[in-house]
């Protein structure tokens, strides 16, 4: 299989890991708090990682490593936890179809950070988008007074994160192979990651329960497939293909995410349904080519 056809099937397997990525926080929240979520997760993927690329941490030069923790702090770090408290105010679905966004940040931040040309049809598809994110929010909060729509701004600022992490992977660390980065990432983070899930209490108050133990189980799937795994082929197929291209994985996350919602009982009305499909169609229009 050549890389023309292994980038469709990295951008199919990372669209359905992480599209069952929002249920699977969505069910560990139930018995963890969004800190010890976010904790757990970079703290499992991180034994885990160091388990199967240990020895690839060598093949990081001394230039490599500022970079690579960028991407850590911008791709992992926050996200992390901006996502499990997002999913604590607002639904499961709809965080995933906000995470779409990425594509369009990726250009924007690769366009005004990086340097990259503007053409018009791609701002035209951004503002398409951004309409599209304003109906989604306007109306799942009128749908769903209990539910705080405020939160969805951390969905979105996960999107930016995501965005400046696969352009540095593109410029800054191309000519390092994908599992030193994504080892690279997490060993960066992991005191940090420990210092905050010491601060939730978790060491010492922590009791297995019947809310706590499927947590954890749920936290551990999330960590070693919707994290590690995912992380490695992500890297990789920045590496094959565009940030453009790489990021269209958010395109398709929210079809699995949203079926998983709604078998889990989320509400979704037809014009927010119709908001996800702007929001897709200006992200096509954005990265189109001519």
């Amino acid at each position: 299989m050549n890389n023309q056809q292994l980038k469709w099937v990295y951008l199919v397997v990372l669209s359905l890991i992480w599209g069952s990525s929002f249920i699977l926080m969505k069910k560990a929240l139930i018995g963890l708090t969004p800190l010890q979520v976010g904790a757990l997760r970079i703290l499992i993927t991180s034994f885990f990682l160091v388990l199967i690329g240990y020895n690839s941490l060598k093949k990081i030069k001394k230039k490599h490593w500022p970079y690579v923790f960028y991407s850590a702090l911008l791709g992992t770090f926050f996200p992390a936890f901006l996502f499990a408290f997002a999913i604590t105010k607002i639904d499961s679905s709809i965080a995933s179809i906000l995470n779409s966004l990425t594509p369009f940040n990726t250009f924007m931040v690769g366009a005004l950070v990086f340097g990259f040309v503007f053409r018009k049809q791609q701002l035209i598809g951004i503002l398409i988008g951004l309409v599209g994110t304003i109906i989604l929010i306007a109306k799942g909060a009128d749908m769903n007074p209990n539910q705080n729509y405020w939160f969805a701004l951390l969905p979105i600022t996960s999107s930016i994160g995501y965005a400046f992490n696969v352009n540095i992977i593109k410029k800054y660390l191309q000519d390092l192979e994908p599992l030193a980065i994504t080892t690279g990432n997490f060993v960066l983070i992991f005191i940090p990651t420990l210092f905050v899930l010491t601060y939730t209490g978790f060491f010492s108050a922590f009791e297995f329960t019947s809310e706590t133990k499927p947590a954890l189980f749920y936290i551990t799937i999330l960590s070693i497939f919707g994290t590690g795994l995912a992380k490695v082929m992500f890297n990789k197929l920045i590496h094959m293909s565009s940030p453009v291209f790489s990021t269209s994985v958010t395109y398709l996350i929210p079809i699995v995410a949203v079926m998983w919602g709604i078998y889990d009982g989320e509400k979704l009305s037809f014009l927010q349904l119709l908001a996800g499909s702007v929001i897709l169609l200006g992200v096509y229009l954005a990265n189109r080519k001519k």
